[in-house]
């Protein structure tokens, strides 16, 4: 849920993940008091007026990728992995993907974003991390930068809970207009 700006709060977004199918996902908007389906035919339009699409909102499942070792490299103070990912679903917005995850936990730190032209489209930067449960590492912070434009958009994460017992239901196009 959006805290802000304030023209977006509570606005809401429900995604449920399928692998090697589209994933179906619903959009609240308290504006309009309405649950909006978001077509997967259109996931590489931009979420929200931002340089985020849905598709990049969408969880990233292991098995909607083919992968290809580049080379280990410095990121920072940590080494990185970086390997290229290229989406098997013909209808995603990029041609592949370019990722720096550190050898140590795993954490994403830069995505190199490429369009059907395979242009360098979007650089999306990961950075706040931190460890929830001895377990979970989220970044609070995510930055993803357009480079046909030069617009930027930063999306801050906070509240993670982790192990709440929620039930199916909350996952529900009617629970997303209770969210608050």
């Amino acid at each position: 849920m959006f805290d802000r700006p304030r023209d977006v709060q509570g606005t809401a977004l429900l995604t449920h993940a399928h692998v090697n199918t589209p994933d179906d996902q619903w959009l609240y908007l308290p504006a309009l008091k309405r649950v909006k389906r978001i077509n997967a035919a259109k996931r590489s339009g931009s979420f929200m007026g931002s340089e985020f699409s849905y598709e990049d909102m969408s969880p990233p499942e292991v098995e909607e990728y083919s992968y290809r070792y580049r080379r280990d490299e410095p990121c920072g103070e940590l080494t990185c992995t970086v390997t290229e990912q290229v989406p098997l679903d013909e209808k995603s917005g990029y041609s592949r993907k370019v990722v720096w995850q550190d050898t140590g936990e795993l954490r994403t730190w830069k995505m190199a974003l490429y369009d059907r032209k395979d242009s360098h489209l979007k650089t999306l930067t990961f950075a706040g991390y931190r460890r929830y449960l001895d377990r979970y590492w989220r970044a609070g912070e995510q930055t993803m930068e357009n480079h046909l434009t030069g617009a930027s958009t930063v999306l801050e994460w906070a509240d993670f809970r982790f192990r709440n017992a929620l039930d199916e239901s909350e996952f529900s196009k009617t629970a997303l207009r209770r969210v608050r």
